[in-house]
């Protein structure tokens, strides 16, 4: 574990905790890491509710599946997310969504129990950590929000428009890249991939925007 604590440091989860802290902490909480490798998944919809999870390494995907295997993404998580909490604070038996590794990854395993529960051995930090774990709930909550003032847009138009432009203020410039390939955007969206790159198309050729792959740059304003 100590060859992750400068990663830790870093974490949300551990933010303004010095290394004796943390060790002293991961120790309380049980925590493991485990090598993931890619697509192979973490959580699958349905499973118990066992630990909590976070990123050391890699990458993530949270999405749903249909019955008919038609995924809709959620997330893509990266290094220093955390992922299960959620459902651990809601009294929820099984996880109703399935995360996989994007590509080859590290996460940390963390007991939930030792997590939510007081510390048996009296750290004084426990309750910072508790704090934590609110402020990354509640970030959660904004990027959800977030993503269904996409989704919520009437057409496939404004859908893409919607995305690229809160992407663009969010990193302060016009030209920028996203997280996501083709397929995974879609997806996002809620929308064929097939439409998605035809309505794209149809916005370069406006002169609103010029891309090559996930990079992308605002050219004007309707």
């Amino acid at each position: 574990m100590e060859k992750y604590i400068a990663i830790l440091k870093k974490s949300p989860l551990f933010l303004d905790f010095d290394e004796p802290d943390i060790i002293k902490l991961c120790s309380c909480l049980a925590a493991r890491e485990k090598t993931v490798e890619k697509d192979a998944f973490i959580i699958r919809a349905g499973d118990e509710i066992r630990y909590i999870y976070m990123i050391l390494s890699g990458s993530m995907c949270i999405f749903d599946e249909d019955y008919w295997g038609n995924r809709t993404i959620i997330e893509n998580m990266t290094q220093y997310t955390l992922f299960g909490e959620a459902y651990v604070l809601a009294d929820t038996e099984q996880h109703i969504v399935s995360v996989a590794a994007a590509e080859d990854s590290v996460i940390l395993e963390i007991d939930p129990e030792k997590l939510f529960e007081t510390c048996s051995n009296g750290c004084a930090c426990h309750g910072k950590l508790i704090k934590n774990v609110a402020c990354i709930l509640s970030e959660k909550i904004v990027r959800l929000t977030e993503k269904l003032g996409f989704i919520s847009q009437r057409t496939m138009r404004e859908k893409i428009l919607s995305y690229l432009s809160v992407y663009a203020r969010r990193e302060r410039s016009a030209a920028f890249s996203i997280p996501y390939s083709r397929q995974q955007l879609a997806d996002f969206l809620c929308v064929d991939r097939s439409a998605l790159s035809h309505e794209l198309s149809r916005l370069k050729k406006s002169g609103l925007i010029r891309y090559s792959k996930n990079h992308f740059e605002l050219m004007g304003r309707e």
